[in-house]
C-alpha cells in the first residue's frame, strides 16, 4: 500500500496508529537493527567457540540481543500497544545496561570476558546506554502525537 493509497484519518473518522519507524524512529530502527545483528552474531560465535570461558556474559550478549531485536521489532509495527511494549523494553535495556556497566566497574573478576553492556558499553561507543535513552524519548514522544 502507498501512501497515496491510504485514506486520511481525519476522512473516516478514525485515530490512525502512530508510525514509531518514521523520522527519528528510523534511526532508531537502524541502530537498534545493527545492534542486534552485532549482539547476536557476537553472542552465537562466543557461546558456540568457547561458551564454558565466559557463560554469564555470553548469555548477557544473546539477552541484549533479544531485547535489541523486539525493539525493532515493536518499532517497526508501530502502533499504541507496540510503542507501550517498546517503551518497556526500553527500560528493561536501560535497567540492564546500568546493572551490567556498574557490576563490571566494581567487580571487573565477574565477567571473564566483555558483554555488550560492559562498562556502560564503552566497546560499543557507549551507545548501549544513549540508544535507550533515546529511545525513550522519542516513544514517550510518540504518545503525544
Amino acid at each position: 500500500m502507498t501512501d497515496t493509497d491510504r485514506t486520511p484519518a481525519a476522512a473516516t473518522g478514525e485515530k490512525q496508529p502512530f508510525d514509531l519507524g518514521t523520522g527519528p524512529g528510523r534511526v532508531l530502527v537502524w541502530f537498534y537493527g545493527v545492534f542486534t545483528v552485532a549482539a547476536a552474531s557476537r553472542s552465537i560465535v562466543q557461546m558456540v567457540l568457547d561458551f564454558g570461558k565466559a557463560p554469564l556474559a555470553y548469555v548477557l550478549s544473546a539477552a541484549a540481543a533479544l531485547v535489541y531485536g523486539f525493539i525493532t521489532y515493536s518499532l517497526v509495527r508501530g502502533g499504541e500497544k507496540a510503542r507501550r511494549t517498546a517503551l518497556v523494553c526500553c527500560a528493561a535495556e536501560l535497567l540492564g545496561v546500568l546493572v551490567v556497566g556498574t557490576w563490571t566497574m566494581v567487580e571487573p573478576s565477574a565477567f571473564a570476558d566483555a558483554t555488550v553492556w560492559s562498562d556502560f558499553g564503552m566497546g560499543y561507543l557507549f551507545i548501549p546506554v544513549i540508544l535507550p535513552i533515546t529511545g525513550m524519548m522519542w516513544l514517550r514522544r510518540a504518545r503525544q502525537a
